[in-house]
């Protein structure tokens, strides 16, 4: 059986464990070896070792009345919890706790719609509401509203944006946190709270508008442990009349610079309104010899880059995105586009995909880039290492914020280029992807193992990578559980002030320490200063 975390004893752990029972049911309450198996990170660059961090148990409630229960039973044993929605977060940590020994919180229970307003173009669901599920509700009524989804779409759309995921259609939904209007939380305590509109108990605007009165207190429970979020609302896309999804490429590597600051400038006009990306179609999928050179040496010159490109007769630079809306305003907003990258000598325009709303199911299947449409899929999952790098197990997410400059795109490939080379391994495609108006974010698929050697490996690129970007000013804006302590040590602004603060208004929120003791570094008084 599971051991408690340190420092309950074993009388208090089964004490908790039967309370946990009476509350949930002997059916959702989950200790044995088998069933708590199910809560580990799949992807954990600690498989096997001794550090790697594994639950105790799980208690999955049907409630907020039971999920308070819960947290009422833990502060009474000072017993941790480690609250998820769907747990599908594979690449930042899955279901698996920040502390092990904690007792996982299973809310997809917790899975009901339980508001969606095509007038008001909102909705409002429990933590356990996946991407799915939601898209599979408003197709079945024919309510003419999209959702933004993450990859993959059985994410739940509350976790999603509690960890400031990103998605890929309308400005002003493709920031899913920014995206969110009210929610309802369950303190430490037990006291359940209501933030903006909500808190007025007659209210009709709570996923209407954001605010309400008073201090705006909904950010504190992002990317932190101070409550577990049991509702959340939304705001949703409409269907538009039409799409038009399109790809611009420009032969040289220098071409980025203009390249991006006219997107940008575009996307800031709500000219371009879905995600952007910009990805390198030379350094994608492929790893030839005078590539790798190339990218090892962490400078090649723009003339030899740019002579590789012409040599295989391949564009260095491509942008795809998609255009929402009245058949004539997409074509006039295409138009403008052209006229404003026309100047870059070489440019090619392509228009890659046309749609007319509503799509039939055949022709929703028939798809390739579904996301950009709202229809959540696994097609993530169809994406593979390149043909010559070795299979892994698994990957995790670095993930750097950069400017939305060219510059900085090619600054950063040289730099994680020769990081990666000098440690042996195949470097990451070179790609900036427009999630937030005014940021790139540049993934990499950081590989994962079942084994202890290559994992330490992986463990050493992940904190060079994270270290050489922050001190390039491309500090990583969302993390693996395992690296989360590493990641908040590159915000340490006046001896890492903004940790403190956030240790202090854990203390006053949470000053048993029962709600996810180390998720982003914040650990609670008593764990404080351990080798937690």
């Amino acid at each position: 059986m599971p051991k408690p975390p340190a420092g309950i004893s074993d009388r208090d752990f089964q004490a908790a464990l039967r309370d946990f029972e009476g509350i949930v049911g002997r059916d959702w309450l989950f200790r044995s070896d088998e069933d708590v198996a199910l809560y580990k990170d799949g992807y954990s660059p600690l498989w096997g070792e001794p550090e790697e961090r594994v639950a105790s148990a799980a208690v999955a409630p049907n409630s907020v009345e039971q999920v308070q229960a819960i947290v009422k039973t833990a502060s009474r044993y000072g017993l941790p919890l480690y609250p998820i929605s769907t747990g599908r977060n594979l690449t930042y940590g899955g279901s698996a706790p920040t502390y092990s020994g904690s007792v996982v919180v299973d809310l997809k229970r917790l899975n009901r719609i339980l508001d969606v307003s095509e007038r008001d173009k909102t909705c409002l669901v429990e933590p356990g509401v996946s991407y799915f599920d939601l898209y599979r509700h408003l197709r079945t009524n024919k309510i003419k509203l999209w959702i933004d989804t993450a990859d993959p779409g059985w994410g739940g759309l509350v976790g999603n944006s509690l960890d400031r995921g990103g998605g890929y259609t309308g400005h002003d939904f493709r920031d899913h946190f920014d995206a969110h209007c009210g929610m309802e939380v369950v303190l430490p305590s037990g006291e359940v709270v209501r933030t903006g509109m909500g808190a007025n108990t007659h209210a009709k605007t709570w996923q209407l508008f954001k605010y309400g009165m008073g201090p705006w207190v909904d950010g504190i429970f992002s990317q932190s442990n101070f409550g577990i979020v049991t509702k959340m609302g939304f705001w949703l896309m409409e269907e538009p009349e039409a799409a038009l999804q399109v790809s611009v490429t420009v032969p040289k590597r220098r071409d980025v610079v203009p390249l991006v600051d006219a997107l940008h400038s575009l996307m800031c006009a709500h000219t371009i309104p879905s995600q952007t990306t910009v990805a390198s179609p030379i350094m994608n999928g492929s790893s030839d010899a005078e590539l790798v050179r190339l990218r090892g040496s962490g400078g090649a010159s723009d003339a030899d880059w740019d002579k590789y490109a012409a040599a295989r007769n391949r564009p260095f630079w491509s942008s795809t995105f998609v255009y929402y809306g009245a058949k004539k305003v997409i074509a006039a907003q295409w138009e403008h586009t052209k006229d404003r990258l026309g100047g870059i000598a070489g440019v090619q325009f392509r228009e890659t995909a046309s749609y007319a709303f509503p799509l039939s199911d055949e022709q929703v299947e028939a798809v390739p880039d579904k996301a950009r449409l709202g229809i959540p899929s696994l097609n993530l999952f169809g994406s593979r290492n390149s043909p010559d790098a070795r299979p892994s197990e698994g990957h995790i997410d670095f993930s750097p914020m950069i400017a939305p400059h060219g510059e900085e795109l090619i600054a950063l490939g040289d730099v994680t280029g020769k990081i990666y080379a000098d440690l042996g391994l195949t470097p990451s495609p070179v790609a900036g992807l427009v999630f937030h108006p005014r940021t790139m974010i540049c993934f990499h698929a950081v590989p994962t193992f079942r084994n202890a050697a290559d994992n330490q490996r992986t463990r050493k690129l992940f904190e060079t990578l994270v270290r050489s970007c922050a001190d390039h000013g491309w500090p990583i804006y969302r993390i693996h559980a395992a690296f989360q302590p590493l990641g908040m040590q590159m915000y340490g602004f006046n001896d890492g002030a903004l940790h403190r603060l956030h240790e202090t208004l854990k203390d006053a929120i949470d000053p048993n320490g029962v709600v996810s003791p180390g998720r982003y570094g914040i650990w609670p008084k008593k764990l404080r200063g351990s080798k937690a």
